[in-house]
């Protein structure tokens, strides 16, 4: 006999996936329909709030995308009748007389794959990162409009109060509107430029929820699941751009070692001591092919060639067993498509790796200048120092590095370490 019973109806968290998800992809087709942030993100905000009331009852819709785009934007066009009175809102007349004159304001739902919607959500990605921005703003725009997130959340992850969030992101979007930052893709000639900003958003969401700069948790796991989603959607979009196809790579790569990453009380587990039997072996996998396809076409830019590095340090299975004359070569690479401190002071640690501490050190010495203020230079440092014999100056070093570091379980891997070779002593 057949099952006839019904599906269970959707709970508060099934509904709150959907949000997440199509939450940037509503807005993006919203703001081209209305031009206005506010009022675009307002609208899909009502049409959630109609979604968390019906859902439970009736289930989710088999477009769920399309029911959110055309609910908000039937709410927008209620809005706009009940604010159109009167001659200061002759604006918002003129706007619903030209949504409602051509019919696309009570058109049937859209079809949430249509490559407008798709190029909808890839504009908002460019407008979000525009270099008129500051980086703040920039993240700040891309969590709240791509991925979903409330204030409060992007607030809590980078530990600033609400209000200053709310009034950071409130800026952006009126740096926006009156510096009239245009909806589109860049064109073929801007499109590097343009490009190398969005990735950086991107990949510094993802640190600061893999390495979180402040606070009392190492890993902000939902900060590293939403760069990833986002670089997904760039790769999607653009697959012919081998930077797209290097970050996602180097985020998988990266990320796969997340759930070794700390303790069952949340204390750092540095690469070397990780289980790598919980490493996640698909996502490995995902990157390992995406670093093949890169060195297939055979022009390698930065985020490729970290991601190749990942490569080698997730092919191996004990630390023991990393390749590290293959890392260093890698960085020599990187050093020159991308000469900064961070980079000299990553290979400094490979070149220890292959030609011993010494060697190591002295590649450290022109960083300390323009990294004299970076807890990790001096963490690098008091760990060469130590496998120098140079215990005393270790644990400075270490003491350094920990009045430097903002993050609660990165500090406290410092100081045990200092605090161990004081106890050895």
């Amino acid at each position: 006999m057949e099952n006839s019973a019904t599906p269970s109806p959707p709970d508060a968290a099934a509904i709150a996936s959907v949000f997440r998800e199509q939450y940037g992809r509503a807005v993006s087709v919203l703001y081209r329909v209305f031009g206005d942030l506010d009022r675009a993100e307002d609208a899909v905000q009502d049409a959630f709030a109609v979604a968390a009331e019906r859902w439970p009852r009736d289930g989710i819709p088999p477009a769920p995308a399309g029911w959110i785009i055309t609910t908000a934007r039937r709410r927008a066009i209620d809005r706009l009748r009940r604010d159109a009175v009167g001659r200061e809102k002759e604006a918002e007349a003129a706007l619903l007389r030209q949504l409602t004159g051509d019919g696309r304001a009570d058109a049937a739902d859209d079809d949430p794959a249509a490559d407008a919607i798709a190029d909808d959500r890839l504009r908002l990605v460019f407008t979000c990162c525009h270099p008129a921005l500051s980086p703040e703003a920039r993240v700040a725009l891309t969590l709240r409009l791509l991925g979903g997130l409330t204030t409060a959340e992007i607030a809590r992850a980078f530990l600033v109060p609400e209000p200053t969030m709310a009034q950071r992101i409130s800026r952006a979007k009126a740096k926006i509107r009156d510096a009239r930052i245009p909806y589109r893709i860049p064109s073929a000639d801007d499109l590097p430029t343009r490009l190398r900003s969005v990735l950086a958003v991107v990949y510094l969401v993802f640190s600061e929820g893999y390495a979180a700069s402040a606070g009392d948790r190492l890993v902000r796991e939902e900060l590293c699941t939403e760069a990833i989603r986002l670089a997904r959607e760039l790769h999607c979009q653009l697959p012919d751009e081998e930077e797209v196809l290097g970050l996602l790579a180097l985020l998988l790569l990266v990320d796969a070692r997340r759930a070794a990453r700390v303790d069952a009380a949340g204390a750092l587990i540095p690469l070397p001591e990780q289980d790598r039997s919980r490493w996640n072996a698909e996502q490995i996998a995902e990157g390992h092919e995406l670093v093949r396809k890169c060195l297939a076409r055979g022009r390698p830019g930065p985020y490729q060639l970290q991601a190749a590095i990942q490569a080698v340090h997730d092919d191996a299975p004990t630390a023991a067993d990393t390749d590290w004359p293959q890392i260093v070569a890698l960085y020599d690479q990187l050093l020159r498509a991308s000469p900064t401190p961070v980079v000299a002071l990553n290979r400094a640690v490979a070149v220890a790796e292959v030609e011993g501490e010494d060697a190591g050190l002295a590649a450290l010495g022109p960083l300390r200048e323009p990294l004299a203020g970076f807890y990790l230079l001096h963490g690098v440092r008091a760990g060469l120092l130590l496998r120098a014999g140079r215990t005393a100056e270790a644990a400075d070093e270490y003491d350094v590095a920990a009045s430097l570091c903002g993050g609660d379980a990165e500090r406290a891997f410092l100081l045990e370490r200092r605090d161990a070779l004081a106890r050895r002593d």
